[in-house]
């Protein structure tokens, strides 16, 4: 009975563990399905590639939003790896103890603030900045509503997540290679950058890319300040319109109009695929990292 009971608790704790990710794949698959509807009346090269986005007209590009997300992430991660790495390097090696206990639940915080409350920070302080400042100063005209602005927002939405896990590699680099580096002459920065953060390099990169799935399916608050404007964007004082504003934003009103419905199940089957991709990605990298500490 001991033996039955043993196996019992070994099957039902595995059937729970693989409900997660059972529940990605069911996701994907309804999101699929959803989409068969203009999946196999539109090419997909059609959907991906084309700027026209007429729903009256049965015109469903998704090229604008897939282009605003991929702006406002890239310029968010731009503004936010080289910041939140500096800051972990400063945590990690620099800040005394009394400063790194008061600096992690700052951090945490940060990271569980409601997006909503960044967006409405944004459109009071980012956008007016971007507008009346930063537009001027590069010598075009902006409303502040657009892609930069995004971007800042969601870099400093995203700071919390690089620096934790940045933290957490940093802490997987044994002590004993600093100690070695030290007693050999280097100075402290130069045991910094090239024994730290060589060692740590690959989860760095980790960091960075869960970072960028974080900003990637970001909705509220880049929805508010961004512009949501359906065309490509040509430059960062150019509005916007990301994949999950546009999800946000029209799915109560497309019950009315044919193939609206799979046209945004379509756009949210391609976020779903792009950021699995990417936090699967980041989780092997950093599996890889524990390897190597181990």
């Amino acid at each position: 009975m001991r033996l039955f009971k043993d196996a019992l608790a070994r099957r039902a704790m595995g059937i729970v563990t693989a409900l997660p990710g059972l529940l990605v794949l069911l996701i994907v698959i309804g999101l699929f399905l959803k989409s068969k509807a203009i999946l196999g009346v539109e090419p997909l090269s059609k959907l991906l590639f084309s700027s026209a986005w007429h729903p009256l007209k049965g015109e469903f590009g998704l090229l604008p939003f897939i282009t605003g997300t991929v702006w406002v992430t890239v310029t968010a991660l731009v503004l936010a790896v080289p910041v939140s790495i500096l800051a972990a390097i400063y945590l990690s090696e620099y800040a005394p103890r009394w400063v790194r206990e008061a600096a992690k639940p700052a951090v945490d915080l940060l990271a569980g603030l409601p997006s909503v409350i960044y967006g409405v920070w944004g459109v009071i302080l980012v956008v007016p900045f971007v507008g009346e400042v930063l537009a001027p100063l590069a010598g075009v005209y902006s409303s502040g509503y657009s892609i930069l602005a995004g971007g800042i927002v969601l870099a400093i939405m995203t700071f919390p997540t690089i620096i934790h896990v940045t933290l957490e590699v940093f802490g997987t680099v044994p002590q004993a290679l600093r100690d070695a580096s030290l007693s050999l002459g280097a100075t402290k920065w130069e045991t910094t950058r090239h024994v730290v953060v060589r060692k740590g390099a690959q989860g760095i990169l980790a960091a960075s890319v869960l970072g960028f799935s974080r900003a990637f399916g970001e909705t509220m608050a880049v929805l508010m300040v961004v512009g949501n404007v359906p065309a490509v964007p040509r430059t960062l004082f150019d509005p916007g319109y990301p994949l999950p504003a546009l999800i946000a934003n029209n799915y109560g009103e497309m019950m009315s109009i044919p193939r609206y419905d799979a046209a945004l199940m379509a756009a949210a089957l391609v976020l779903m695929l792009i950021v699995l991709f990417f936090n699967v990605l980041a989780r092997r990298i950093l599996v890889r990292v524990e390897r190597r500490v181990r």
